[in-house]
């Protein structure tokens, strides 16, 4: 007798255990397929998305600049008469159809958006209308009409409702940008995991597969090939897939570059446009004779100056978000001594600035009760039209920002009433609230002291002596 038929059913079981552990390698490879597949399918969506709200994003900001280039050509125009201004003005107005039409048709992905469209729309018709009305009132010489459909406050309520709409649509942009960014790393977790556990199944199935054909030489070299084509199979998908990462994270740092260069050069026009506004509200308050008036103005301009200096150190500085303070108060400082410098030659500034950087929106505000403190000074301090003011800035050993504004001139009563509007009084209040901050007013011996404690942002922070 033979022993063939029992070595013929063990090859026979050893092929049936061998084949099972294959079986689910194979398996495990078609679902990083699938995944890879499917995850990859995903990524290209969402990379369309992320396209297409960022072009409905930069046609918004387009928008909401060449309008406000529109009104501002348009006050040009009304406040000097000057028909240099209607160029820029036609130029925006031809400019804000196509405009439109782009972020009406990008706003179809935004079903959430389309009455909010419907009426920006209608808020551009009726605002254009109005330019145009008060422009060729101008023209016609009808100055009193003119003057009377700016008091109405019409344009101004229209603009105001236009920006809303805009920024709505931008900041639902941002958000959905931001959610597709999520759900692709999301789904690149998915994928690793898938990977893992696949990786795990195979390597556990190969050795399963090898302790059973161990007693098989031609079915263990044949389970060997078999693991080293899935093992090469597996190096090529990760190889595969570490390449698409690659260009996914290139894909992302353009993506953000491009936000940060859109960012910026909407600071650059921001900061363009209140200059603009500046420099017309300083040619309005030449034209008027009542002091009161031209010296309301005058603040006024001070103030739009500050604002505008944070957008003009924020495209300048290459940190589209944050503003350091003692440039930025430095710069607001020598303004007002410039601009003030022919009625009070006299006064100078003596200026203790540490090195502390805040995020954009809070620097304006402290940069508003700077110039509030600097003028009230520059006005009340000094009736003799010399003397020194004081800023100084810097970090308390609590940690928060501490901003003081003095002189020794002839001191203040803080109980007493205001001496002027009481305006920049209130300007400071709502500044400082918006800052979660303090302020105390103290009598120095002597002359007044003006301080203001306010928390920092402590991952922005850098402060430094100063000799």
């Amino acid at each position: 007798m033979t022993e063939s038929p029992k070595p013929r059913a063990v090859s026979r079981s050893g092929n049936w255990h061998t084949a099972i552990p294959l079986t689910f390698g194979f398996l495990a490879l078609a679902a990083i397929v699938a995944a890879t597949f499917w995850l990859n399918q995903h990524a290209q969506e969402n990379f369309n998305a992320v396209t297409a709200d960022r072009s409905l994003r930069t046609a918004a900001i387009e928008l909401r600049s060449n309008l406000q280039a529109a009104e501002s050509s348009q006050r040009g125009y009304l406040y000097t008469g000057n028909e240099i201004y209607l160029s820029p003005y036609s130029v925006a107005k031809g400019q804000l159809q196509k405009q439109f039409e782009h972020v009406e048709s990008g706003l179809k992905s935004y079903p959430e958006l389309k009455a909010a469209g419907d009426k920006l729309g209608l808020v551009i018709s009726q605002k254009m209308l109005e330019m145009d009305a008060s422009i060729d009132l101008k023209k016609n010489g009808d100055d009193a009409r003119t003057l009377s459909l700016i008091q109405t406050n019409r344009g101004k309520a229209l603009m105001d409702e236009a920006n809303v709409y805009l920024s709505g649509i931008i900041r639902a942009t941002e958000q959905r940008s931001i959610a597709g960014v999520q759900e692709q790393q999301k789904n690149t977790s998915i994928l690793r995991w898938v990977s893992i556990i696949a990786a795990l199944v195979i390597l556990g199935m190969g050795l399963i597969a090898a302790y059973f054909v161990t007693n098989n030489a031609r079915n263990l070299a044949t389970a060997r090939e078999e693991v080293t084509a899935l093992n090469q199979s597996l190096e090529l998908r990760v190889t595969e897939r570490t390449t698409e990462l690659g260009h996914a994270n290139a894909d992302l740092r353009v993506a953000r570059d491009h936000a940060q260069m859109l960012l910026g050069e909407v600071n650059h026009r921001v900061a363009n446009s209140l200059a603009m506004v500046s420099a017309l509200v300083k040619l309005q308050s030449h034209s008027i004779k009542d002091k009161a008036a031209k010296d309301a103005l005058d603040e006024t301009q001070s103030r739009i100056h500050a604002v505008s200096l944070v957008h003009r150190k924020l495209y300048t500085s290459g940190d589209v978000k944050i503003v350091s303070l003692d440039d930025y108060l430095a710069a607001i400082i020598e303004h007002l001594q410039a601009s003030t410098h022919g009625q009070n030659p006299g006064i100078s500034f003596d200026q203790d600035l540490a090195r502390i950087k805040l995020f954009a929106d809070r620097a304006t505000n402290l940069g508003i009760i700077v110039n509030e403190w600097v003028i009230n000074a520059i006005k009340y301090a000094y009736p003799s039209g010399a003397g020194v003011i004081r800023i100084h800035l810097a970090l308390n050993k609590d940690g928060l920002g501490e901003l003081i504004v003095a002189d020794d001139g002839v001191g203040f009563d803080p109980k007493a009433k205001a001496r002027g509007t009481g305006f920049g009084t209130k300007v400071v209040q709502a500044m400082s609230a918006s800052l979660s901050g303090s302020i105390e007013y103290l009598t120095g011996k002597p002359g007044a002291i003006a301080k203001l404690t306010f928390p920092v942002n402590p991952d922005i922070v850098e402060a430094r002596d100063h000799a």
